[in-house]
């Protein structure tokens, strides 16, 4: 949602507010079916069959694709903090791939639909961050201060986890 760390968030009213007025319109079934044809492109509904209505499939489904994005996200945020802070270290040891990779917030992306080629892209995001953090430490000598950066600390922080 963009918001500042500090903000105290949405008031509840809000939410009932657009509840009332999905009712008032009658747009509860426009929103359901977005909501479904959402999940249709990421491959948690079936067009025809059974369909799983078990929590835990659900739930892994959605943990997959959430720390992809996190990861994604997170070296995303690290080059472009980087670019603002050291530019030409940055543009020395950035590979030319990267550039279209990390371009776009992984949220707005169509990550892939099959578990083999979210892990393949989960290993790639991996190994660019460990090459980041290592083109860090190899750079540490002239610019100590370098690993201070907020966005290094929490690069290096979520590929420890």
């Amino acid at each position: 949602m963009a918001l500042p760390l500090d903000d105290e968030g949405i008031d509840h009213t809000v939410l009932s507010e657009f509840r009332t007025r999905l009712l008032k319109k009658g747009a509860e079934t426009r929103l359901l079916d977005k909501l479904l044809e959402k999940f249709r492109e990421r491959g948690l509904l079936k067009e025809r069959g059974r369909q799983r209505t078990d929590s835990t499939h659900v739930l892994a489904a959605v943990w997959d694709l959430n720390r992809l994005e996190r990861v994604g996200e997170t070296m995303r945020a690290a080059l472009n903090g980087l670019a603002t802070v050291v530019p030409d270290w940055l543009q020395a040891i950035a590979r030319d791939e990267w550039y279209d990779r990390y371009a776009k917030p992984f949220f707005n992306m169509r990550l892939p639909k099959t578990e083999d080629e979210r892990e393949k892209l989960a290993q790639v995001i991996g190994s660019d961050g460990f090459e980041l953090l290592n083109a860090v430490d190899n750079a540490v000598k002239e610019m100590s201060w370098l690993t201070d950066i907020p966005v290094v600390k929490t690069l290096k922080q979520v590929w420890e986890q």
